[in-house]
């Protein structure tokens, strides 16, 4: 009693575990070829199945009695069919503790089973494994057993099934006797087919679709109904093409951008640099200072580009650079010649100071002459002098580099 309570306790925990939403087979009805075997049950038992094996004589069919079987199947789930199974045979059926006379005569046997599917029906071919309950009829002898097996489900065709099972019955009362039963047989739908009632749709009256202004753009969908335009702008027009319609558009002739509500980018001083990029922009300026006009750093009315000295106001005569004036009789050099005499020496002493306090000044030092003599002698000397000059402040911690020299002779005496 206890094995049939575990079997039925078994078959609900595996109903819980695999109900699924899916195909489920309808009720199914089969006819089936079956086989029973005593012996190969009998000499597993008396002789261990290694031996049984061993021998090769477990599939022997001279061992078998044939006989047929009718099942009901119906799905429980996707993966879970109950099947119902009544056969009958004509065994040697081995009555426990019975004489061998009484051992021959029609077998009935009952099984209520669950088909635990791998797969759904919805493959072709689905093994399962088989567990139940069962009682049998045997010349007066009652008996209930357990049968356990496999089998094979292939769908041939429109819920038509070839079913294959192979169980190992195991008895549960005095009367019964192991066995193999085997089966091999079709089953197909009995159920009737739930078929769909028609559905009536109601066709209803609709009126074509309207287009007032004729540009192609239904009335429903049409901005501007009643104006002709664009399917782009839903329907409104756009005289100046520049995707704004012209209701929106505050400069409906002329190509804009949205977010100047339909106007070009404005150009506040007319430099040719719209304000968008133009860092100046109500003053004139250039492309190359974003908009704004040339600096003049250091502010001496020269403007950066021709400024050589952009960070310290000058003269624009000097290029933007200071001039430092020195007199001719304020550096005095002696009669035809470029050697410096003391009173000079004096005035190159604060130039020196001046280009030490102002390290980013450069100057020019230019030599002349009286208009004394000739040109030959005149130009080179007086380009010794702006050496000589040179030379000085030089050797007062002036980078020479900062220091240019030109003579000019008696041209400007």
């Amino acid at each position: 009693m206890k094995k049939i309570l575990l079997v039925i306790i078994g078959l609900g925990l595996i109903t819980a575990t695999f109900g699924q939403t899916g195909s489920i087979k309808p009720s199914t009805l089969g006819i089936s070829f079956i086989l029973n075997d005593f012996k190969t049950a009998t000499d597993i038992r008396t002789k261990g199945l290694a031996s049984v094996i061993n021998s090769k004589q477990w599939h022997k069919t001279q061992y078998m009695s044939a006989g047929l079987a009718i099942s009901y199947i119906k799905g429980l789930s996707q993966y879970l069919d109950f099947a119902g199974t009544l056969s009958g045979s004509f065994p040697i059926y081995p009555v426990p503790n019975k004489p061998a006379a009484t051992n021959t005569g029609f077998l009935v046997e009952g099984a209520a089973t669950a088909y635990l599917k791998l797969v759904s029906d919805a493959y072709w071919v689905s093994p399962f494994l088989t567990a139940g309950i069962g009682a049998s009829e045997f010349s007066g002898y009652y008996a209930a057993f357990i049968p356990v097996g496999v089998g094979l489900q292939v769908n041939l065709y429109n819920e038509t099934f070839l079913m294959l099972n192979s169980q190992y019955r195991i008895p549960v009362t005095e009367n019964g006797a192991y066995h193999f039963w085997y089966s091999i047989g079709v089953a197909a739908n009995i159920a009737k087919k739930k078929v769909a009632p028609p559905v009536v749709v109601p066709i209803p009256v609709v009126e074509p679709p309207k287009d007032r202004d004729g540009d192609g753009v239904l009335d429903v969908d049409d901005k501007c109904p009643d104006v002709k335009g664009l399917a782009s702008l839903l329907g409104c027009p756009d005289r100046d093409g520049d995707g704004i319609t012209d209701a929106s558009d505050k400069c409906p002739d002329v190509a804009g951008l949205a977010r100047y509500q339909g106007c070009p980018i404005p150009d506040t001083d007319r430099d040719g640099i719209n304000d968008e990029v133009d860092k100046c922009v109500t003053v004139p300026g250039f492309a190359r200072y974003e908009g704004c006009p040339i600096p003049d750093t250091d502010g001496d009315g020269v403007n950066d580009e021709e400024d050589k000295c952009p960070k310290r106001p000058g003269t624009a005569d000097n290029f933007g650079c200071p001039v430092i004036g020195i007199k001719s009789y304020e550096v005095v050099f002696k009669t035809g010649s470029a050697v410096l005499l003391p009173q000079g020496k004096l005035r190159l002493d604060s130039v020196a100071r001046y280009l030490t306090n102002n390290p980013e000044v450069s100057v020019t030092v230019d030599g002349h002459t009286d208009n004394t003599g000739s040109d030959k002698i005149n130009d080179p000397l007086s380009l010794k002098r702006a050496e000589a000059c040179k030379a000085y402040i030089a050797k007062k911690g002036i980078d020479p580099a900062r220091m240019t020299t030109a003579g000019f002779g008696s041209k400007q005496p």
